[in-house]
């Protein structure tokens, strides 16, 4: 049990590198295992769920090596179809993305039902009906979901009802080896959704539409291996943005792809934070006055919803009052009764937060709701007079690689000790 100690308040200076994308990483990892070859993965980031995700490669055997910290090799051609078992499942929410690689490759998948944060009702049904439409038939047996396609998947046309991150990805994955064309609408757009359809077609696949509103696959016969990079991290790098903006700071956000942050930028720019602008990094500049300001999260291009509970807490320390409405995840307010603890003024009814501007944070002990909220409790603790103390921090090393060392490096009074 280990607990991240911070000393407050601090001001932000420097520099700070975003590690690749975690929701795209978690993708492409399970998705290696459809190709026969070795792929070579560059700007892998250091989070817990690439190593879960790495044992459960290798529980099914695949050959998996590290050439230098940022950079994988894996071996999918000699993998076995086995059963992924709940030891291993339960561990991230990612897990349920080799139901699509399983079937993908060998026409049937038998997986636990996956983990991951506790933000709401987060249900696969849209991944069911796209793997029906493609020829599955999936149940449950046990707490597993089990898919098999007795001749092979079929191309078809998919039609989502509500707008998916994970079903879009988990259907896509599987549709690369469908017979035909298969056409995807309503279809989510964000930048690792267009990350993983770029490294399938890296290995032979062919995806077009990733990023629009219809994705078409026209199915191969398999996979071959190569190299691929994958993007720079947008929630990473919005959370330093944000911390920078809080802490009153001067930071540059280094290896990132400013079009994925402009819904950020813009945001912080209404709330008279300084953003500047270049190819590959943003500088933030914090203000004496921070405006209040309303965030609604919405599907990319729109505000995401990982970076919610950051906002709030600039919202807190801003003037004037502010307001969070959120469209995605129900319960992404646990994060509220933490930062009352420490002088926050958050009222929440329904899925609207209002924020009452001005407060002088102070430290107390507070936890990791999730992945974001923890990062949250870390802007906060960086932002309150004391010291703070935050539990339950296995949930932000799911996502964030080296965030200690990071804002260490970036000025904080920051470190991880045991408890």
């Amino acid at each position: 049990m280990r607990k991240i100690v911070i000393n407050g308040p601090c001001r932000l200076e420097g520099e700070v590198e975003i590690s690749g994308a975690k929701n795209a990483i978690v993708a492409i990892l399970p998705a290696t295992v459809m190709v026969r070859g070795k792929c070579v993965i560059e700007n892998v980031p250091q989070i817990s769920d690439v190593a879960n995700i790495l044992e459960i490669l290798r529980y099914m055997g695949a050959s998996v090596k590290y050439i230098n910290s940022k950079t994988l090799e894996i071996d999918c051609t000699n993998v076995k179809q086995v059963e992924i078992p709940y030891e291993l499942a339960r561990r991230l929410r990612a897990s349920y993305y080799f139901i699509s690689a399983m079937l993908g490759r060998w026409g049937e998948a038998t997986v636990a039902m996956p983990g991951g944060c506790s933000i709401g009702l987060r249900p696969i049904d849209q991944h069911i009906k796209g793997f029906e439409r493609l020829g599955a038939n999936v149940d449950f047996e046990r707490g597993n979901v089990h898919a098999k396609c007795e001749n092979g998947l079929i191309a078809n046309r998919i039609y989502f009802d509500v707008v998916s991150v994970g079903a879009t990805i988990n259907v896509m994955m599987a549709a690369v080896t469908a017979k035909g064309m298969t056409v995807m609408e309503n279809v989510a757009k964000e930048p690792h959704i267009v990350d993983v359809a770029n490294f399938l077609n890296s290995m032979g696949a062919n995806i077009s539409g990733a990023g629009t509103d219809v994705i078409k696959v026209r199915g191969v016969d398999s996979l071959y291996g190569g190299t691929y990079a994958t993007i720079p991290d947008q929630i990473e790098a919005g959370t330093f943005m944000v911390a920078a903006a809080a802490t009153k700071g001067d930071v540059t956000v280094k290896n990132v792809i400013p079009k994925h942050l402009e819904c950020i930028s813009r945001k912080l720019t209404e709330m008279n934070v300084g953003v500047v602008e270049f190819d590959d990094y943003l500088r933030i500049i914090g203000s004496d006055k921070i405006d209040g300001a309303s965030v609604k999260t919405m599907p990319y291009p729109g505000f995401p919803t990982d970076m919610h509970p950051q906002m709030a807490v600039l919202m807190s320390v801003a003037d004037g009052n502010s307001r969070i409405t959120e469209n995605i995840w129900e319960s992404r307010f646990k994060y509220v009764d933490e930062l009352r603890k420490m002088g926050a003024t958050i009222s929440v009814t329904g899925n609207v937060a209002s924020i009452e501007g001005g407060a002088s944070l102070l430290s107390a002990p507070i936890r990791s709701c999730d992945l974001r909220a923890g990062a949250a409790m870390i802007i906060a603790g960086l932002v309150a007079t004391g010291t703070t103390e935050i539990e339950e921090i296995e949930y932000i090393e799911r996502g964030y690689e080296n965030i200690i060392e990071k804002f260490r490096n970036l000025g904080a009074d920051i470190r991880i000790v045991d408890m």
